[in-house]
């Protein structure tokens, strides 16, 4: 027996509605994580190998960021295992004007095998699932975003597009560039949930630097804080404020809209808890 499809990062926004989706149509779905079996930490190569035996197409996601030093190098030795292994279809999840990322895209591309790229804006979900689910909750959303808008993009439109890639034929060497469809402010973001969740939420803009010692007195890791103040301060600056047609050219269908995301959210109780 083979396992099919090796979702990395498989408990983690996009990777989990992967598997659910994969699952769904009945197929067999090794899931690449910490707690896994066998575990997966990308911290340690000695786990790579063992996940990657027997699969045909992997649904590749980085943790923590594919800006941060080691991401490339990770990227290169995997997607080599990979190919030896026999993997014949790479899904990498990238991020939107991250020059960094674009590096990690073209390793993938260079592999040897199939590959799809999935380049992605903000998710949706950072606001109702972990990174800014806290904040949301306590009533402000602080971020060193200033005015720039973003076409915040539902991670289930991620999912969705991701299982195509891996089941369908068409999508191999295709680089998708996805976001959701409208442009908004954090401020607009900060009023539709404010509106969905009938409470009060308001977006309040820091430096990145404030940002940053925030983030460090609440204990997030040092690395991962500067990593995601150096990654705001590049990408928060305007540069992806635009909207693409790929999620509704893959799809079929138009990208989730913000509006539906907050209240599909919010029926789910998760800002009143």
């Amino acid at each position: 027996m083979t396992t099919n499809f090796l979702v990395v990062g498989g408990t983690g926004k996009t990777g989990r509605r992967v598997a659910d989706r994969l699952r769904e149509r009945g197929e067999k779905v090794r899931i690449a994580s910490r707690r896994g079996v066998p575990p997966f930490a990308w911290g340690d190569r000695g786990t790579w190998a063992d996940v990657l035996a027997g699969v045909d197409a992997v649904y590749l996601t980085y943790y923590p960021d594919l800006v941060v030093p080691e991401a490339a190098g990770d990227i290169r030795a995997f997607t080599e295992l990979a190919v030896a292994a026999g993997v014949r279809h790479l899904v990498l999840l990238s991020g939107r004007g991250e020059a960094e990322a674009e590096a990690c895209e073209g390793i993938v591309r260079a592999a040897g095998t199939g590959w799809t790229i999935l380049r992605c804006s903000w998710f949706a979900q950072n606001f109702s699932e972990h990174f800014l689910l806290d904040a949301v909750r306590a009533g402000e959303i602080v971020l060193p975003a200033g005015t720039v808008t973003e076409p915040f993009l539902d991670v289930r439109d991620i999912a969705d597009v991701a299982v195509k890639a891996l089941t369908e034929p068409g999508h191999t060497g295709q680089l998708y560039e996805l976001t959701g469809p409208r442009l908004l402010s954090f401020a607009d973001a900060a009023a539709e949930i404010a509106a969905a969740a009938g409470r009060d939420v308001r977006y309040v803009p820091v430096s990145a630097g404030e940002f940053a010692a925030a983030a460090a007195s609440q204990g997030v890791p040092e690395a991962e804080v500067g990593a995601l103040a150096e990654l705001f301060a590049r990408v928060l600056d305007g540069r992806n404020a635009s909207v693409t047609p790929d999620v509704a050219r893959v799809l079929g269908r138009p990208a989730t809209d913000f509006a539906d995301f907050a209240r599909d959210a919010a029926a789910t109780g998760v800002w009143t808890r």
